[in-house]
C-alpha cells in the first residue's frame, strides 16, 4: 500500500500564500503522477493540479498564474505553492498518487486531506 500525508494548511487572509506539501511512503515502487484536489463546503472535489514523472503539469482554469506544482524526492514528495489567495480557495486539499506497488499493479492513493481557510 501507498500511504500519502498533507501538510501545510491552515487560516490565511485573502491576497496571502500557502504552501502545501504530500509525502508519499509504503511500498512504492514507481509513482506515474501526483496530483492535488480541493472540496469546497458543499461540492464535489475537483482537481486543482497535477505533476506527471516527466514533470509535466496541469492545472485547473481558476488556479492558473495563482497555483504552483513541483515534486521532489523521485516523486516521493508533492508541493502546492498558493499566491493570492481568494476566499472560494477555501476547501480541504487532498493529494492523490497513481502508483505502482510492482511492475504490474497500480492503484490511486489519497490522503487524509488538509484544511485550507481564506478569509476575507
Amino acid at each position: 500500500q501507498v500511504q500519502l500525508v498533507e501538510s501545510g494548511g491552515g487560516l490565511v487572509q485573502a491576497g496571502g500564500s500557502l504552501s502545501l506539501s504530500c509525502a508519499a511512503s509504503g511500498s512504492i515502487f514507481r509513482i506515474i503522477e501526483m496530483a492535488w484536489y480541493r472540496q469546497a463546503p458543499g461540492k464535489q472535489r475537483e482537481l486543482v493540479a497535477s505533476i506527471n514523472a516527466g514533470g509535466a503539469t496541469n492545472a485547473a482554469d481558476d488556479v492558473k498564474g495563482r497555483f504552483t506544482i513541483s515534486r521532489a524526492n523521485a516523486m516521493k514528495q508533492m508541493n502546492l505553492r498558493i499566491d493570492s489567495l481568494k476566499p472560494e480557495d477555501t476547501g480541504v486539499y487532498y493529494c492523490k498518487a497513481r502508483a505502482y506497488t510492482d511492475p504490474q499493479n497500480w492503484g490511486d492513493y489519497w490522503g487524509q486531506g488538509t484544511q485550507v481557510t481564506v478569509s476575507s
